[in-house]
């Protein structure tokens, strides 16, 4: 799950955590999203990393029409129904007591021409990799999915399964703790790694990865 440490407290933030709703504005759309704090915890809520990644993609204006794209850790479905309004066909994944926030965040904010081009399905790192086709996706999205180091060798295992050498990952985070950096170590012993932006009003970086020495232009 797309879940990070998070200490219960009290400003804003933590309010706009705990409301059952979060909106934003991407696509030329209004996306509405159900969050579930109660029953689901951080796994059910937008944190800024989805923001931010969401922001890159449309300000950028990389071209995501018709190209493959999966996401991990979807959590809530931000940067899922974002990259599909896009114009890309998405598989947008999360382990399974996600999934029915997940689906129902996603056929709500979808056009119904644009649904059938958003898969919503179960993915734990490091299992049943076989139910994805190793290297067919143009691109792998993550944001805020680096929290927990005994997930790291799964979650990398994932990765290269996945990719090709046409992949570009892009991975959405804030470096919270020392094990956020022995994380990109780990990613920069297998891809080549490059920070490609930095938010500072939210403190989020976003990373592109890809095999070898590649790092071509999206």
């Amino acid at each position: 799950m797309a879940l990070v440490p998070y200490e219960e407290g009290g400003g804003w933030a933590a309010r706009q955590l705990h409301s059952p709703w979060a909106t934003f504005h991407f696509a030329s759309r209004t996306i509405r999203l159900q969050q579930d704090w109660r029953r689901l915890g951080v796994a059910a809520v937008v944190w800024d990393a989805a923001v931010v990644l969401c922001a890159y993609l449309e300000m950028e204006g990389i071209d995501l029409r018709d190209r493959s794209v999966i996401e991990l850790g979807a959590g809530t479905g931000l940067l899922g129904i974002v990259v599909t309004l896009l114009g890309a066909r998405v598989t947008i994944t999360d382990r399974v007591a996600a999934l029915e926030l997940l689906e129902s965040n996603v056929q709500a904010n979808l056009p119904p021409e644009l649904r059938p081009r958003a898969v919503v399905k179960e993915l734990t790192w490091g299992k049943d990799l076989d139910n994805f086709p190793p290297g067919a996706f143009d691109f792998v999205l993550g944001a805020d999915i680096v929290y927990l180091e005994e997930t790291f060798a799964e979650l990398l295992q994932t990765l290269e399964h996945l990719c090709s050498e046409r992949t570009a990952i892009l991975l959405s985070c804030r470096i919270r703790y020392e094990r956020d950096l022995q994380f990109l170590k780990m990613l920069r012993e297998r891809f080549s790694v490059a920070e490609v932006h930095y938010d500072s009003s939210k403190d989020v970086h976003i990373y592109k990865a890809q095999r070898g020495s590649r790092k071509d232009d999206f």
